[in-house]
């Protein structure tokens, strides 16, 4: 059996995720020309290796000169974690809603909107919403009532999701896609949404989305350890309008074990990180000590977690060195900070960890980074934090399902629009 050397190109189009036939129907290239690529037998066309660096998560920024790829819209939109995601991958945000003033300050504050940020989204009309291709909703988790749904089908009232979901932020996602009809979608919540309500809500929100708005689906939970020093499990719904070969299954996820560390997301405090305050100051750039425990407060959360020891739960508080994982960052971090504590040296109490830290845990930025503007005051910060998305992982999220997104793109514009590909490899 004659053996191949391993190309750039071989190893791009299997770091993206893409199969040679795919590829193949993308760019209007026979198979026998990818096939030639891929054993470096002929050199591959240049823009379509651009793409596949960027489909591959190696080139993360856009030329400002380039169109989209897709446009978006980004409900419930938190801080923006989905759409820096998506953004990363060619995709232009056209519409937004976020109802906590808040978080639209620290959105509005990072990212360049070139439309108006609306609140609740029970008060959009779902057609004056712009043109998009790809709906993005970390919606909030609700229980459902299918109380009464015999009879009020027997009066000809709302029927299915009308009624199942009806009072819900679901319903404003379901009916916002029933009205647009996207060519893709991607949902996130926690983990916990499968189980909730005895599988009651998930199961009506899978069919809501398969049997009554007629897209392909899958989904799976994706814990954050492999992306950012972080357990943090959520769940992801994605959801093509036309049969898609899509799947979560193969989607590379890298090893949780082999992860970073929190050590790596931390204020060094040598003087090599430039002071940042509130949270670092001196020469040195040290934590302010306004973020360690007071002997009171430290004191309570180890009476506290010997108590439930004592009665053989686990609950407690979570005592990081820079060689662990945190636990899950949540939205209550402000009120003690206890499920993420940092050992200090020199018999200090333990701290928390600065907002500037969370915005690295979560992915905002970079572990050393500090570019992702905070403009709000620490109690709104970690609950921003908390209650957002790994932006690591979605962004390998979104590069799975780039592909597929571009195909159901094109199949529901009639191919009358070209794909990336098309452009990159007829250019």
């Amino acid at each position: 059996m004659k053996l191949y050397k391993v190309t750039a190109f071989s190893q791009l189009r299997e770091k993206s995720g893409i199969s040679i036939k795919s590829l193949a129907g993308l760019t209007g290239k026979c198979e026998r020309t990818i096939y030639r690529w891929e054993r470096g037998e002929t050199n591959p066309d240049p823009k379509i290796m651009e793409e596949l660096k960027l489909m591959a998560g190696e080139t993360l920024t856009k030329s400002p000169n380039k169109s989209p790829f897709f446009s978006f819209i980004d409900l419930f939109a938190g801080i923006g974690g989905l759409r820096k995601a998506f953004e990363s991958i060619g995709g232009k945000c056209v519409f937004t809603s976020e109802w906590d003033k808040a978080c639209r300050q620290t959105y509005q504050a990072n990212f360049d909107c070139d439309h108006e940020v609306a609140g609740d989204i029970r008060e959009v009309d779902p057609d004056s919403v712009p043109d998009f291709d790809v709906l993005l909703a970390g919606f909030p988790c609700q229980p459902f009532s299918i109380a009464g749904v015999s009879k009020k089908n027997s009066l000809g009232m709302p029927h299915g999701f009308h009624c199942d979901t009806q009072g819900t932020l679901f319903f404003e996602v379901a009916q916002m896609i029933e009205r647009r009809r996207p060519a893709a979608f991607l949902l996130e919540n926690v983990k916990n949404l499968v189980s909730h309500d005895k599988g009651k809500t998930f199961r009506i929100i899978m069919k809501t989305l398969k049997e009554e708005l007629g897209y392909t689906v899958s989904y799976r939970v994706i814990d954050a350890k492999g992306w950012v020093p972080q357990h943090r499990e959520r769940i992801f719904i994605a959801g093509f309008r036309n049969d898609a070969d899509f799947t979560f299954d193969d989607m590379d996820i890298p090893d949780p074990h082999e992860g970073p560390k929190i050590g790596t997301i931390l204020h060094p405090e040598n003087g090599t990180e430039e002071e940042e305050p509130p949270y670092t100051v001196g020469e040195y750039g040290e934590v302010s000590k306004k973020y360690t425990l007071s002997d009171r407060l430290w004191e309570y959360l180890q009476n506290y977690a010997k108590k439930h020891r004592e009665r053989g739960n686990g609950f407690g508080y979570g005592l990081c060195g820079p060689n662990d994982v945190a636990r899950t960052l949540s939205a209550r971090y402000y009120k003690d900070g206890s499920e993420i504590l940092i050992r200090q040296d020199g018999g200090k109490n333990p701290r928390r960890l600065t907002p500037r830290e969370c915005a690295r845990l979560m992915g905002f930025d970079k572990p050393d980074g500090r570019s992702f503007v905070i403009p709000v005051s620490d109690t709104q910060a970690y609950k921003q934090f908390g209650n957002s998305v790994a932006v690591p992982v979605v962004e390998a999220v979104a590069r799975h399902m780039l592909p597929s997104i571009l195909e159901a793109r094109r199949h529901q514009n009639h191919i009358e629009q070209p794909s990336l590909f098309e452009v990159a490899g007829n250019a």
